[in-house]
C-alpha cells in the first residue's frame, strides 16, 4: 500500500517589495493627505485643459480690483445688481519704470484687454476678488495651476529622463564614456543655476512653456546624473547582474532590464523633488519676463500683476496665488519624503 503526498491546496507567499512598499506608505497618513491633495490639484487642472472649469477667466466680470468677499452683492430697483464707480486706479507708465524687465512688462500689460465683449452688469464683490481688468482672480488661479503644474511635471520629466539616461551609460560602461559625461556635468553643475537658465532663456529668446519646459529640463538634469551614475557603478558588480551576463544577456538588458527596476524608487523620489523646483523656477521666470507670455496665465504672471497692485494696495491677486503655490508645492514635498519612506527597503516600520 502507497501513499500519496498532495500538495497543500493554498501556499502562502512572501509580499513583493512594491507590496511592501504600498504598506509603508498607506501607514503614513501624512503622505496618504498630500497625494490625495496633489490628485486634487491634477484632476483640477485636468478639468482646466478641457475648458470645463474657468473657461472664462479672461472676461471682464467685475469691477476693477473688486474687493474679495463672500457677501451679496447690492442689489437695486428688480433686483439688478448695481455696479458700483471703480476704485482709484493706479496704470503704471512705461516712463515711470526704470527696470527694463519691468519697463517691457508695464507697455505689455497696458496693452492687454480681456477677451469677450463687457457685461451690462458687473459684480461688485468676488469670492477672490478681481483684478485691475475685472477678471476674476479665482478663475485665473485656477487656470494658471493648469500651466505651472503642467510646465513643472513636463520639465521634470526631461530632466529625469536626461539624466538617468546620462547616469546610466556613464556608470555602466565608465572609461571614456564616463569622462566625457562627467566633464559635460561639470560644465552644467560649475554654472549658477539660475544664471544657467536666464542665460539659454535670452539665447532662445522665445517665450511660452514650450520653451520653459526646453529650458528647464536642460538645466536640471545633474542631480539624477549624480544619483544614477553611483546607482550603475553600485550594481553592474552585484551577483544577479553577473548571472544576467553568464547566460549572455547583452549590455542593455542588464542596463534597463535588470538593474534599472532595482533603481526605480530613486528615479521616482527625483521625479518628484525637480516636479517641486520646476514649479519655482516658472514662477521666477515668468516673475522676470522670460517664461510664460502675456496673453496667457500662470501663477509667476499673476505675481507679476500683483507687484503693481500692492503699490496700490490690492493684496488678494498676491495671496491666492501664493497661497495655491504653496499648497501645491508643500503637499507634494510631504508626498516626496513619504515615496522616499516607503520606496527605501532598508526603511523599518
Amino acid at each position: 500500500m502507497t501513499m500519496t503526498l498532495h500538495p497543500e491546496s493554498s501556499t502562502q507567499t512572501s509580499p513583493s517589495a512594491w507590496q511592501l512598499a504600498w504598506q509603508r506608505f498607506g501607514a503614513d497618513r501624512i503622505g496618504v493627505w498630500s497625494a490625495g491633495i496633489v490628485l486634487c490639484f491634477l484632476a483640477l487642472v485636468a478639468l482646466t485643459a478641457m475648458n470645463l472649469v474657468a473657461s472664462n477667466w479672461e472676461k471682464e466680470v467685475a469691477i476693477g480690483h473688486a474687493p474679495p468677499s463672500w457677501a451679496p452683492v447690492a442689489k437695486g430697483e428688480g433686483g439688478a445688481v448695481q455696479a458700483l464707480p471703480p476704485v482709484l486706479d493706479y496704470t503704471p507708465s512705461p516712463t515711470d519704470v526704470v527696470d527694463p524687465i519691468a519697463k517691457e512688462w508695464a507697455q505689455a500689460q497696458m496693452a492687454v484687454k480681456p477677451a469677450g465683449e463687457k457685461p451690462d452688469v458687473l459684480a461688485t464683490h468676488l469670492p477672490m476678488g478681481a483684478d485691475k481688468w475685472g477678471r476674476d482672480v479665482l478663475s485665473k488661479t485656477i487656470k494658471g495651476a493648469e500651466t505651472s503644474v503642467l510646465v513643472g511635471l513636463a520639465a521634470a520629466l526631461v530632466a529625469t529622463v536626461v539624466g538617468a539616461v546620462l547616469g546610466a551609460v556613464s556608470g555602466w560602461f565608465g572609461g571614456w564614456v564616463d569622462d566625457l559625461s562627467n566633464w559635460l556635468y561639470n560644465v552644467f553643475h560649475a554654472i549658477p543655476g539660475i544664471l544657467l537658465i536666464l542665460a539659454i532663456a535670452a539665447v532662445l529668446n522665445t517665450k511660452g512653456s514650450a520653451a520653459v519646459v526646453v529650458i528647464l529640463g536642460s538645466t536640471s538634469w545633474t542631480g539624477v546624473y549624480r544619483l544614477m551614475r553611483g546607482e550603475f557603478m553600485k550594481h553592474r558588480e552585484r551577483e544577479y547582474v553577473r548571472a544576467a551576463d553568464a547566460i549572455g544577456a547583452s549590455n542593455m538588458r542588464r542596463m534597463f532590464v535588470h538593474i534599472l527596476p532595482n533603481v526605480s524608487h530613486v528615479i521616482l523620489v527625483q521625479y518628484s523633488l525637480l516636479t517641486v523646483a520646476c514649479i519655482k523656477a516658472e514662477v521666477i521666470l515668468s516673475y522676470l519676463g522670460f517664461g510664460v507670455p502675456v496673453d496667457g496665465v500662470s501663477w509667476g504672471t499673476m505675481l507679476t500683476e500683483a507687484q503693481n497692485d500692492l503699490l496700490v494696495g490690492k493684496w488678494w491677486q498676491v495671496l491666492c496665488a501664493t497661497l495655491a503655490m504653496s499648497i501645491f508645492v508643500t503637499a507634494l514635498s510631504l508626498l516626496t519624503d513619504a515615496l522616499r519612506d516607503a520606496l527605501d527597503p532598508k526603511v523599518v516600520q
